[in-house]
C-alpha cells in the first residue's frame, strides 16, 4: 500500500503502461511464434539469441508486477507471461509453441481465467 499520495500512479499513466505492456508482447509472441528464440529468457546471455525487445519486455514485466503489487493490483497478462519465463527444463514445450498457445488464450481472451484446468495448461 503507498503510504504518500505522492506515490500513487495516476489511472491515466497505468493505463497507458498497461497498454504499451500488451502491444509490445503480442509483437514479441508473433516474433517468437514463428520460429524467434529468446522470448522466454531461456536463452539469456546467448549472444546468437540477442533480442532486445524481449529483454525489455522481462524487464517491463518484473517492474510492473513490483509496482502493482505496492497498491494490491496485478495485470493478469504480465503475471502469466512472467510465469511463462519461469518454465525451464527438458519437458519445456518450447519457445514457439508456448508462444503460440499463449497468443491463442489472449486472442480467446481466457489470460486470468483460473479453472482446474488452467492450472496445468502449460
Amino acid at each position: 500500500m503507498f503510504d504518500d499520495p505522492r506515490d500513487v500512479i495516476p489511472e491515466s499513466q497505468l493505463e497507458a503502461l498497461n497498454q504499451a505492456f500488451a502491444e509490445l508482447l503480442r509483437g514479441c509472441l508473433e516474433e517468437a511464434a514463428r520460429g524467434r528464440k529468446g522470448l522466454f529468457g531461456t536463452l539469456a546471455g546467448d549472444a546468437d539469441y540477442e533480442w532486445p525487445e524481449a529483454e525489455r519486455l522481462r524487464a517491463l514485466a518484473m517492474s510492473m508486477q513490483q509496482i502493482l503489487a505496492q497498491s494490491d493490483e496485478q495485470n493478469l497478462l504480465c503475471d502469466e507471461f512472467l510465469d511463462l519465463c519461469s518454465i525451464h527444463g527438458e519437458s519445456n514445450p518450447g519457445e514457439a509453441a508456448l508462444a503460440r498457445a499463449f497468443l491463442a488464450r489472449i486472442d480467446r481472451n481466457e489470460v486470468g481465467k483460473q479453472g482446474e484446468e488452467e492450472k496445468n495448461r502449460w
